[in-house]
């Protein structure tokens, strides 16, 4: 089953900004020959997209393939210093223990030496088994050695359906690999200058030995070297770069390529492609005519666009303290570029943001710089991130005095020590006010008590001087008591 998938590595973000279901893709497969298995990658650095595959995680021989991680070993240790592409390396006795009669060779002789770059280009450019087993020797020791790193190394690329047997490819029923894992072999590779340059030689020429003379070289791949003779035929194609061209009975034909083109750059693998002579009594491979095929349906058919500019304003963030503003406006920090279909509908992508934490939870707080980051923002097509920005500020906000005066009282305020203050000055106020109500409570009832007394003793006296009076009149009219 043909199916376009789509698969670049980034992070998911949490606050969805919009949901707009995924427009349906409306390209043409591009119907390549092979029944099995095919692989087509864009790459951009670190990040990759998968335009196509086929059967991709069926187990299949790599024939001559398998090369490609034999050199590429090879490459990191020289990378790393281990070991220099000037490295005189002698053929050991036995490192001829497992070719067979027929499989492509450079007839390297026992105790017959070559630098370590001559063999590199034996391994690659001419397809050569018996350099890939001396490669190992040297190397790692001993072949089998080699071969352990080899299976190693495809299971730290993310291989699972890989072992390797062997360093070159002959076949064993134990020496597999699928379209897929193969495709994370050949990434990796490619990511070396040394191997590419090695990879997408066409001609090389391996200086006399101690027992050979110069050996001329010509590369096996017909879409670098049109005029290879072991496959004749217009196979060329201008934007190849090279990598391995594989062939044996049970794998069939098989290549792994790039290509570049307008800055683009492409990967394919194709395995198992069938070769016949033609009615006109011209030969078809497939493994070059499918290759060329994904290629042109690659770079016709798909495109770098612009998913997010970083010119767009995407989000508000509130400000605390500002002196003129109580809010920023955020954007990506950088533009997110895809490698999406030409007639995709970016409209129908979503945007996440994730704010960071301490923004979240509390905004922002004056003065802000313009550029400051804030989170960061992922485009999202079909549940893929294609890509994720941080997310920056667009402008400055200046902080306010008064408002930065304003929350120092505030936090001043909220310290243990002015609020244990404040109670205790709640606490004898309410003291003072206690007493002063329960003294004016006292002044009143006693007021009223010397009011009463008074009242009394004032109609005492009322009373008394009635009677004196009373007394007076009787005493001057001789008026008898009554």
């Amino acid at each position: 089953m043909k199916k376009i998938r789509f698969a670049i590595c980034a992070l998911i973000a949490a606050l969805a900004l919009g949901l707009v279901p995924p427009a349906a893709m409306a390209i043409d497969d591009p119907g390549i020959d092979t029944t099995y298995a095919a692989v087509l990658l864009a790459e951009d650095g670190d990040q990759e997209t998968v335009l196509y595959t086929k059967n991709a995680d069926e187990r299949l021989y790599p024939a001559s393939l398998t090369k490609v991680m034999t050199v590429l070993l090879a490459v990191e240790d020289i990378e790393s210093g281990k070991i220099a592409l000037s490295d005189p390396v002698t053929a050991q006795p036995g490192f001829d223990f497992d070719m067979i009669v027929g499989g492509s060779s450079v007839y390297i002789m026992q105790q017959e030496t070559m630098t370590l770059e001559s063999l590199l280009y034996c391994a690659m450019v001419a397809s050569a088994n018996d350099a890939c087993n001396v490669i190992a020797q040297y190397v790692s020791g001993s072949i089998s050695d080699f071969v352990a790193r080899m299976n190693a190394r495809a299971a730290e690329l993310g291989c699972t359906g890989t072992n390797f047997t062997n360093t070159h490819g002959l076949p064993d029923a134990n020496h597999y690999t699928t379209a897929w894992d193969f495709s994370r072999i050949v990434r990796e590779a490619a990511k070396h200058e040394l191997f590419m340059t090695i990879a997408s030689t066409i001609n090389y020429t391996v200086p006399d030995t101690n027992v050979s003379s110069e050996r001329v070289l010509e590369s096996t791949n017909s879409l670098v070297n049109p005029t290879n003779p072991l496959y004749p035929g217009d196979w060329g194609y201008e934007y190849a770069k090279g990598i391995k061209t594989g062939h044996t009975n049970d794998a069939g034909y098989c290549l792994a390529s790039s290509a570049e083109k307008d800055g683009v750059k492409l990967l394919s693998v194709v395995f198992k492609s069938e070769a016949y002579q033609q009615d006109d009594g011209s030969w078809y491979y497939g493994n070059f005519a499918d290759t060329r095929t994904l290629f042109e349906w690659g770079f016709n058919n798909f495109s770098y666009q612009d998913v997010l500019k970083s010119t767009e304003t995407v989000t508000e963030v509130p400000v605390a303290m500002g002196a003129d503003a109580d809010t920023v406006t955020a954007r990506p920090g950088t533009t997110i570029r895809a490698f999406l279909p030409n007639d995709v509908d970016l409209t129908a992508v979503e945007r996440t943001i994730t704010l960071s934490p301490d923004v979240a939870a509390d905004g922002l707080t004056a003065p802000v710089s313009a550029g400051q980051v804030v989170g960061e923002i992922s485009v999202i097509r079909d549940g893929v991130v294609l890509g994720t920005s941080p997310l920056v500020t667009t402008t400055s906000v200046d902080l306010s005095r008064v408002e930065y005066m304003k929350d120092q009282l505030r936090e001043t305020l909220r310290t243990p020590g002015v609020i244990l203050a404040f109670w205790a000055l709640v606490l004898l106020f309410a003291a003072y006010i206690f007493v002063v109500v329960r003294y004016r409570s006292k002044r009143r009832a006693y007021q009223k008590r010397l009011e009463l007394a008074r009242t009394i003793r004032l109609d005492m006296e009322d009373d008394e001087e009635e009677l004196r009076h009373e007394r007076r009149v009787r005493a001057t009219t001789g008026a008898p008591r009554s």
